[in-house]
C-alpha cells in the first residue's frame, strides 16, 4: 500500500524559509519520479516541482522557480521541497506524490502560512 506523509509545514513570516519532508513507503521509492503540489485556498491544487527518479532532473512552477528547491534521499525514502523568499501566496497545504497515472490517493498534506 503505497504511503505518502508530509512534514514540516508551519508558521513563516515573509521571506523565511522552510524544509518539507514526505516519507514514502509501500513502493520502490528510487523507481519513482516525484511531485510536490500545493493547494491554495480558493484555487486549484497546483504542481510547484518535479524531480527524476535519478535527481537528474527537476522542474519548477513559473511562481516558485529560484525560490523552491526540490531533492530527494533514495536512502531514505525521503523528498524534500526546500523553500525560501516565501510570500503570503505561497501559504496553502502542501502535497507529495508519485508521477504517476492515475495518480496516488492524496496524503494528509503539511500546511504551510507565510503571514507578518
Amino acid at each position: 500500500q503505497v504511503q505518502l506523509v508530509e512534514s514540516g509545514g508551519g508558521l513563516v513570516q515573509p521571506g523565511g524559509s522552510l524544509t518539507l519532508s514526505c516519507v514514502a513507503s509501500g513502493f520502490i521509492f528510487s523507481r519513482y519520479p516525484l511531485n510536490w503540489w500545493r493547494q491554495v485556498p480558493d484555487k486549484g491544487r497546483e504542481r510547484v516541482a518535479f524531480i527524476s527518479s535519478t535527481s537528474e532532473g527537476t522542474d519548477y512552477a513559473d511562481s516558485v522557480k529560484g525560490r523552491f528547491t526540490i531533492s530527494r534521499d533514495n536512502s531514505k525514502n525521503t523528498v524534500y521541497l526546500q523553500m525560501s523568499g516565501l510570500k503570503s501566496e505561497d501559504t496553502g497545504v502542501y502535497y507529495c506524490n508519485r508521477n504517476v497515472v492515475p495518480p496516488d490517493n492524496w496524503g494528509q498534506g503539511t500546511q504551510v502560512t507565510v503571514s507578518v
